[in-house]
């Protein structure tokens, strides 16, 4: 209800303070439902979270990509995006109707909540989950962080139009998109983890080419390039998260969501260090999700007994 209210109330802002405050409204309300499917989905298939969670980041990959080109789409027939948000926010109707028939029970939910925490708690000491919790810290420097900053960097760095910027962004989602298609008949004949570092190994390479190049043309293709590649960067080692915690899918999406507070400072660092030295010279910190990746991850033989179930 929350969510649907909030959409709805972005349609009708009328300033800046109003749209800050149903989008501080309505992100808990979207995390908490979004967090829940993930959980439950994760649940249905306890020995295959790396594919469950290539599947979870394909969806994604759409909405990412199909939301600014619907937005465009409206803009240029004419219709503004109130009206979208407006329309979206009716959509969000049937999430209502649809969450009706569940049933809670209160004293059950607050023994959940106490069971949860010891375990986050328990959770914390073990190193084989601090590792996949540093992990999808480190490997989102060259997702939403990149993702992020993309526009600005054509902008600011490589002096090309918003339009070309615009691309820049297209270019990156699309390929995201086609990368964790592929990734998906992939995971069914390769390891997850001997992926993830043949990939990191490549980024660690095609990234610095893209910083170093010159000419638009050139940086678009090995943009292109490093979405593909790093195809699996979140799917893969929260996926690993779910299987370190078998049986305890919430308390991996609490543990998550925690260190995902301390991981959205990374914007914040980036920028202030842009302030210094300019935002070509601190993008060179993405460098450091594919170098955590090539140091971070298992060994083949951790690997293999970290799969057994608990």
């Amino acid at each position: 209800m929350v969510f649907a209210a909030a959409i709805g109330g972005v349609a009708l802002a009328n300033g800046f303070p109003f749209l800050l405050l149903v989008f501080v409204i309505g992100a808990p309300a979207s995390g908490a439902f979004v967090s829940l499917s993930q959980a439950s989905l994760m649940d249905l298939d306890p020995t295959g979270h790396d594919r469950s969670m290539a599947r979870w980041a394909v969806a994604g990959s759409f909405g990412a990509l199909a939301g600014p080109l619907v937005m465009a789409a409206s803009a240029s027939l004419g219709l503004g995006w109130r009206w979208l948000m407006a329309a979206l926010g009716a959509a969000a109707i049937p999430l209502v109707l649809a969450a009706r028939p569940i049933r809670f029970e209160p004293e059950g939910q607050r023994r959940a909540v106490s069971a949860t925490l010891r375990g986050a708690v328990r959770a914390l000491r073990r190193w084989e989950v601090v590792r996949w919790l540093v992990l999808l810290e480190a490997t989102d420097l060259l997702g939403d962080v990149l993702y992020g900053f993309v526009a600005l960097y054509f902008v600011d760095v490589v002096k090309v139009d918003p339009v070309v910027a615009g691309l820049a962004v297209v270019v990156l989602g699309a390929s995201g998109m086609a990368g964790d298609v592929l990734l998906l008949p992939l995971l069914a004949r390769v390891d997850g983890i001997r992926y993830l570092r043949v990939s990191a190994v490549l980024v660690t390479l095609v990234f610095p080419a893209f910083l170093l190049v010159h000419g638009t043309g050139a940086k678009l293709v090995l943009l292109a390039l490093l979405g593909l590649l790093r195809a699996g960067w979140y799917a893969i080692p929260q996926g690993r998260l779910f299987t370190a915690m078998a049986g305890s899918s919430g308390t991996a999406i609490a543990l998550s969501n925690v260190s995902g507070l301390i991981g959205h400072l990374a914007p914040l660092a980036i920028g202030a260090l842009a302030e210094r030295v300019g935002l070509a010279g601190a993008m060179w910190v993405l460098l450091l999700a594919p170098v955590a990746l090539v140091l971070g991850l298992p060994s083949a033989v951790e690997s293999r007994g970290s799969t057994r179930p608990r």
